[in-house]
């Protein structure tokens, strides 16, 4: 992330990346948060920032409305941030064991490559559709 260093930046309102990331990035040019996906990405398009920091998701998604866009895919330990708020989880009602247990079933034989697959092929139909 030293390389950033200097380059003018956002990302969307209330998130990690806006409140914990970008600011460990040394001399940054940190604008206010964008409100959405799209606006932080068309502030991207139209160069009012050098680059945004978001989830592989809606990078995916951009990518693909945006072909001229590139990924820097950083490696997980380039910010420091608390385990708790970068894992992401499943919300079921309670007491709803059976769906639970169906989905920690199916989440179990899941592999690394599994979970990227999926991904790739939900940011294929929906890119940055809000």
């Amino acid at each position: 992330i030293a390389d950033l260093a200097g380059g003018t930046c956002t990302s969307q309102s209330g998130t990690i990346w806006y409140d914990s990331c970008l600011p460990q990035i040394e001399n940054t040019n940190l604008l206010a948060p964008a409100d959405s996906a799209p606006a932080m990405i068309m502030q991207l398009q139209t160069g009012a920032v050098d680059y945004v920091c978001t989830d592989m998701p809606t990078a995916q998604g951009a990518l693909i409305a945006y072909s001229d866009l590139k990924i820097l895919n950083l490696p997980d330990n380039a910010f420091k941030v608390d385990e708790g708020d970068i894992n992401i989880g499943i919300s079921v009602k309670k007491g709803n064991t059976e769906l639970k247990d169906k989905i920690n079933s199916a989440l179990a034989g899941m592999t690394a490559d599994d979970f990227n697959k999926i991904m790739n092929e939900a940011t294929k139909i929906q890119p940055l559709s809000k």
